[in-house]
């Protein structure tokens, strides 16, 4: 089992002018958070079950700054909704397709995306100590609806009734207790006394329904692990177990991995990035060799090798990014062959 605790310094924003008081998160936070979860999945499988709780005091989460968000552009808060929402749906997708299941360990009051964080977990614990809660403030509070997916999941995925929904998002002082169970807002409750034990337990018995290798298991981050290119699609991989493979440095996770050296693809000249070769508008299909940083299968990120006509091109280096995935920067430019 692993264990991922919310312990939020309140000087840690990623820009000045704001603080992140009682375990709320900003942009940092929240790649973080997706790193943790991506590392526990690819590289350590023998971990099956993973408990999401907080090292605060009566406080799980309080969900995004305000004043972060307030001090920020439209299109700030737009790509960090997203990719909060895509943080929580890489937890759901662990454990859909990786047999990784979750638990939110909620040990404190859980407000907006707060509780959002625990709705894309397997199953929510509440600690019953007469003031945790849960609560979609967002309406009664700011006026706006909650933004990473608090509404659908508590409808869709945890099939809490409409009307109680209406209730629920409209009531910023949240639901606790046994209502928050009889509501389906949580799975169960217990007091703070039985709170581990009961983690334990759940745990357990979540990590028995898992079909991920266990204990003795090791993950893609061995060096003995290399990637081998599988598919025409940029960036997709797959891990392959070799005793004689040569020993290269071991990639944060499996999946967009760059190939090796020896690894050659043909790549159409259709490029639309700005400094790839070849330039733009050709259609001329030639055969090159892919460089260990570039990006396997992506149109125009390959160096050429022969060329039987002269014509410009840009040198580029291609870098695996969280948020963008293959991003292109420009390195040098030369004219010629």
């Amino acid at each position: 089992m692993a264990t991922l605790t919310l312990d939020v310094a309140e000087d840690g924003g990623i820009v000045p002018g704001y603080e992140l008081k009682m375990n709320s998160y900003d942009l940092g936070v929240d790649i973080e958070l997706h790193d943790a979860v991506q590392r526990i999945r690819f590289e350590h499988p023998e971990a099956k079950a993973i408990v999401v709780t907080s090292g605060k005091d009566r406080m799980f989460c309080a969900g995004a700054n305000i004043k972060m968000l307030a001090a920020s552009p439209h299109s700030w808060k737009v790509n960090f909704c997203k990719f909060t929402n895509e943080t929580r749906n890489g937890i759901e997708d662990a454990s859909a397709h990786s047999g990784l299941r979750s638990i939110a360990a909620v040990n404190g009051t859980a407000a907006g995306g707060g509780y959002e964080l625990a709705l894309a977990c397997d199953e929510i614990l509440l600690v019953d100590d007469n003031s945790s809660s849960v609560s979609l403030p967002e309406v009664p509070l700011l006026g706006v609806l909650p933004g990473t997916g608090g509404l659908t999941r508590v409808v869709d995925k945890r099939g809490v009734r409409r009307d109680l929904a209406d209730i629920f998002s409209t009531t910023s002082e949240g639901i606790k207790g046994d209502r928050a169970v009889q509501w389906r807002l949580v799975d169960g409750t217990a007091k703070a006394t039985e709170f581990p034990g009961e983690i334990a337990r759940r745990a357990a018995e979540a990590a028995a329904t898992s079909s991920r290798p266990g204990a003795g298991a090791q993950g893609c981050s061995s060096p003995r692990w290399r990637a081998r290119s599988t598919a025409t699609r940029p960036g997709t991989s797959t891990c392959a177990s070799s005793s004689t493979a040569s020993r290269v440095p071991p990639p944060s996770r499996c999946s967009a991995r760059p190939p090796s050296r020896t690894t050659s693809t043909s790549c159409t000249s259709r490029a639309t990035r700005p400094g790839c070769w070849p330039p733009p508008g050709s259609s001329t299909t030639r055969s090159c060799a892919c460089a260990p940083t570039s990006c396997p299968s992506a149109p125009g990120c390959c160096a050429p090798r022969a060329t039987s006509r002269p014509w410009p091109r840009t040198t580029s280096s291609c870098s695996r990014t969280a948020t963008t995935g293959w991003s292109t920067r420009p390195s040098a430019s030369t004219s010629g062959p």
